[in-house]
């Protein structure tokens, strides 16, 4: 569906649940998402999405993603703080993956790093680009009581 947008003029507009009806999601039932940071560009992560994911991350404008290993919803930060919140979404022209614009609070990777691509190829190695960053206090729902 996206691909009759291809020569259309800038404020077109197609129904956004048509458009989620047709996008070509895996055999899984999931999408790829990239998280960029809005201001910047910076590339945070890829992560994947079912249709429920994208759905709440588009009701709620916080990053929520499918999770392969747990099978489950991921809601991004909720256990470590360090959440998204989604300034604009984007699919790229033929549907197959959707962009996730987010201004990232603390690190996007789970080593603590603010985006998951910290390694780099440098000649014939692979070098660690990027330290951890000092972590975030934990959230309030999972501190202790006094």
């Amino acid at each position: 569906m996206l691909t009759r947008l291809e020569s259309a003029p800038p404020g077109s507009q197609l129904p956004l649940e048509a458009v989620l009806d047709t996008l070509p999601w895996n055999q899984d039932g999931l999408i790829t998402a990239i998280a960029q940071q809005h201001n910047s560009g910076e590339v945070l992560m890829l992560a994947w999405m079912n249709r429920a994911a994208l759905v709440e991350t588009l009701s709620t404008g916080q990053a929520c993603y499918w999770s392969r290993s747990r099978r489950n919803l991921w809601r991004k930060g909720e256990t470590s703080g360090c959440r998204q919140h989604v300034i604009d979404v984007r699919f790229d022209c033929d549907g197959d993956a959707v962009l996730l614009q987010v201004d990232q609070l603390g690190g996007a990777c789970h080593t603590g790093r603010r985006s998951c691509f910290y390694n780099g190829v440098r000649g014939d190695r692979v070098e660690v680009l990027d330290a951890p960053l000092p972590a975030l206090p934990a959230p309030i729902s999972t501190q202790e009581a006094p």
